[in-house]
């Protein structure tokens, strides 16, 4: 006949395998006399939460033996992970920064390379025409000289052609002057051309030039005259300004145009 350990606080006893099975008998017959299916069911909810540690228990102070967090103090409770939990310790941490780095790096060179202001080009294109008058009574020419600026927008935006300001010079005196506001929009990344027509009178302060230019035994009546032009350009809050200088000759004798 075997026999069976069965702690008793901190002794041990032998008890026969046959005692123990009687044992066991009885107590379970001892269950199913005292409690019943509900009364179990209502023994066991009323039953409080317990942590246990070991030899003791306790009641567990966060849900109060319920075994349910008030919903008050759920701002207010912090849950403890271990040490060696995985979430404490991300992967490809310096991998995703450097991407993130590289990321802000190209969109930043994509945006300065976009919206970078460079210079619009500004060339003379010269003169196409010059028609001419003369008053004999007051000795004086009158010519109007139609010029041309070819204006090129290398930026990725719209360029606005403020104003076209021009001075027209022959020995140092201003013989005509013209301004011209709102002239065109250059599309970006294209070329435009701008036209302008300068009156200019040679008078009093130039005799001699009246007779020059009528005299029938002169086949060409060239003078030179100093074109002053500023080009004022405007585009997102940046505005420049290009200046010209060049000496044209014109054939104050009769109407040109020149190709």
């Amino acid at each position: 006949m075997g026999t069976r350990l069965s702690r008793s606080g901190s002794s041990l006893t032998l008890l026969p395998e046959r005692q123990l099975s009687g044992r066991r008998g009885e107590d379970r017959d001892f269950d199913n006399d005292s409690l019943d299916g509900l009364d179990r069911r209502e023994d066991i909810a009323q039953f409080p939460y317990v942590e246990f540690t070991g030899r003791d228990s306790i009641t567990c102070p966060t849900c109060q033996g319920t075994g349910r967090i008030p919903s008050d103090q759920v701002n207010e409770l912090v849950a403890l992970i271990p040490y060696n939990d995985q979430r404490l310790k991300p992967q490809r941490t310096k991998l995703y920064v450097v991407l993130s780095v590289l990321l802000c790096l190209l969109a930043s060179s994509l945006v300065a390379f976009f919206l970078f202001p460079r210079p619009v080009v500004v060339v003379d294109g010269g003169i196409r025409s010059v028609s001419v008058h003369f008053d004999q009574s007051n000795m004086r020419v009158l010519m109007n000289m139609t010029s041309t600026l070819n204006l090129s927008n290398p930026n990725f935006f719209s360029v606005l052609v403020q104003s076209v300001n021009c001075q027209v010079l022959y020995m140092k005196t201003v013989i005509g002057t013209r301004q011209l506001n709102n002239v065109t929009t250059i599309l970006p990344l294209s070329q435009s051309q701008a036209n302008y027509t300068v009156s200019v009178e040679i008078g009093s302060s130039a005799p001699y030039v009246y007779a020059f230019c009528t005299m029938p035994s002169i086949k060409v009546h060239n003078i030179v005259v100093l074109m002053q032009t500023s080009v004022k350009t405007s585009y997102m809050v940046r505005t420049s300004q290009n200046s010209l200088e060049a000496y044209r000759y014109i054939d104050c004798g009769s109407n040109t145009t020149y190709h």
